[in-house]
């Protein structure tokens, strides 16, 4: 399991620029738009300093931190759920992502051309917003049509389905009619099964990233107050970005040239950090690790996974001969000094299938197949 991530937003916002950043490959930038010809495809490692802490206490051969996976999309116009652009191929990539990444631009420049030929987020998020929501909504009237057709089917459970079908599609077509996302819908686990398979752009969630100029950094402007505002009426993340200083990081070699750069820039962490973080927060994503003389790996899992899901996250023959796992948190490993001094204190627990894994718990699985 990982974060997968897909960039969207308007041309010329700044995404290529910002993807290039955080992923260290240099996407076709230019000053117009559609200069994104296929979608670029950039594998960053999660920014966890609880791994070297731990590899300092469990000297391993190799270090294998978390991934995350972000795929930048070219820029969407007005008309790209119609094939305006390069619109609906696109628009097919994104449905592929687990959390939505909309870069809007938060800055103003004489240099950049703005497609619209002005700086508003507001509109910008709008056209985006209304943009998905017709893609999605041509998906759910072609499922309903198909909905009429398996009504009248002799296999009866393919009637049920499409008959516990319909009032959700309903409700989702009323939404998407109005401009608005799908996530707005409330939904039952089991009806979230039955629109599962049509990948809904609108019902992924999404986080918005703010791109400002340096001084943006430093002082809220209302651009940015304009996607706080429009994050808040359908429960998004907001994340506040200088794409070009991202850019500036990324260039650098080594984390202590990077760590210098961020004190001397009056940052804490990069944007890259708070964007994956919070994506992880989005999407209730948790980190357990794994440690040995081999490896210390970190693995992504859901909040609420047990301890056989968590397992099957390494193969799928841990989670399917699942005994016991033997568990101890991070914490009490840099408390503590060493595994053995863990023991000792009675901090490494036996637990069972039904143990919910904790963010940050060290395990080692006994599994029998």
């Amino acid at each position: 399991m990982q974060l997968n991530c897909g960039i969207v937003g308007l041309p010329n916002v700044g995404k290529s620029t910002i993807f290039s950043a955080l992923t260290a490959i240099q996407a076709d930038i230019a000053n117009y738009p559609f200069c994104t010809i296929d979608p670029n495809v950039g594998i960053v490692n999660v920014p966890d300093p609880r791994l070297a802490k731990i590899a300092a206490i469990i000297p391993p051969d190799r270090i294998v931190p978390a991934i995350v996976e972000f795929v930048d999309i070219a820029g969407l116009v007005r008309g790209a759920s119609k094939g305006e652009g390069r619109g609906n191929q696109f628009l097919g990539h994104i449905r592929n992502t687990g959390v939505i990444i909309h870069v809007v631009r938060c800055f103003d420049s004489s240099d950049i051309i703005h497609v619209d030929g002005a700086v508003n987020p507001e509109s910008d998020i709008e056209t985006i917003n209304i943009e998905l929501a017709l893609a999605d909504l041509e998906s759910v009237e072609k499922r309903l049509q198909k909905l009429e057709r398996e009504y009248r089917s002799n296999d009866r459970e393919v009637a049920k389905r499409a008959q516990s079908s319909q009032p959700v599609l309903e409700q989702i077509r009323t939404l998407l009619s109005d401009g608005k996302p799908a996530r707005l819908a409330e939904l039952s686990a089991e009806q979230e099964k039955l629109i599962t398979d049509l990948h809904l752009i609108t019902r992924k969630r999404q986080l918005f990233v703010c791109n400002v100029d340096e001084a943006g950094l430093r002082t809220r402007s209302r651009y940015v107050e304009q996607v706080e505002k429009a994050a808040a009426a359908e429960g998004a993340g907001v994340v506040t970005i200088c794409g070009q200083l991202e850019a500036e990081i990324g260039r650098l070699e080594s984390d202590e040239e990077k760590r210098l750069f961020l004190e001397e820039s009056g940052l804490v962490e990069s944007g890259l950090s708070r964007l994956i973080h919070e994506g992880f927060r989005l999407l209730g994503l948790r980190t357990y690790f794994t440690a040995g003389p081999m490896e210390v790996r970190a693995w992504t899992i859901r909040a609420g996974d047990k301890a056989p899901q968590a397992a099957g996250v390494i193969h799928s023959d841990f989670e399917r001969g699942f005994i016991r796992a033997e568990t101890y948190h991070c914490d009490d490993l840099f408390a503590l000094g060493s595994e053995q001094k863990v023991r000792e204190a009675g901090k490494l627990r036996q637990e069972g299938k039904e143990y919910e894994v904790q963010d940050g718990d060290i395990m080692h699985f006994k599994f029998n197949v």
